[in-house]
């Protein structure tokens, strides 16, 4: 396969690191507020907004992208828009969203289950949760991003959720929250130091519920610093 050329752009400055890091560090902390805000008979729109207001109010220049905040069976729809359904005992609640600092974006997805979690559950939640580990320790300087995608998909596809898989492991992360390059499995880029990249793999079975975990790291020659510290085991809040 002939590889994609490093482009500038996808290798960030120190500045810009410094910035993305203080981004995510900024959604962590709301991610540790929103667990306490996140129960029976809220809303996800309300839950969205509380998010969007502790972002702004602590130094956020606005979102990285528009905020996920889906529950139940919304959670199957990777791209979902908040609505007025009320969050319900037993639902995965799947929250997506990212600060803005010196025009710079972070980005972090995690799934809580709220009340009470089926064994099914759990065990998808296991299975995307090794996946991600997985991507994570292919990360350095020189890996291909299509390997780095494939060893994700690998693990969920032995689990038999590989049609559940409907999108790729992660992205370049800049003042844009999608850059080059990209992690999926037709990708020609080889990573190199200094890049911020997501790793993101899901599982979402039509009908019943969706996990995604989210973390943002930067690419250095002996693996990859992970920005993102907020809790990956499963929380049942």
């Amino acid at each position: 396969m002939k590889e994609k050329p490093v482009r500038s752009s996808m290798i960030k400055s120190a500045k810009a690191l410094l910035s993305i890091a203080k981004a995510e560090a900024l959604g962590d902390a709301c991610f540790r507020h929103i667990l306490t805000r996140i129960r029976p008979g809220v809303t996800e729109r309300a839950i969205a907004a509380e998010i969007e207001t502790f972002l702004t109010d602590n130094g956020s220049q606005g979102l990285a992208f528009p905020i996920i905040c889906v529950s139940g069976a919304g959670t199957t729809d990777p791209h979902g828009v908040p609505s007025d359904k009320p969050i319900e005992r037993g639902d995965f609640v799947v929250l997506d969203f990212g600060a803005r600092i010196n025009g710079y974006c972070g980005d972090m997805t995690r799934t809580v289950a709220v009340g009470r979690v089926s064994s099914i559950q759990k065990n998808v939640y296991d299975i995307v949760l090794r996946a991600q580990e997985a991507s994570i320790a292919a990360l350095r300087a020189g890996a291909r991003c299509e390997l780095v995608d494939r060893a994700a998909r690998e693990i969920i596809e032995e689990a038999g959720h590989g049609p559940h898989y409907v999108h790729g492991t992660g992205h370049g992360v800049g003042r844009k929250v999608h850059e080059s390059p990209r992690l999926n499995a037709k990708s020609k880029h080889v990573l190199a130091e200094d890049m911020p990249v997501t790793v993101e793999p899901g599982i979402y079975i039509p009908g019943k519920f969706g996990v995604r975990i989210e973390d943002l790291l930067i690419v250095t020659k002996f693996g990859a610093v992970n920005l993102t510290q907020s809790e990956k085991g499963l929380i049942v809040l």
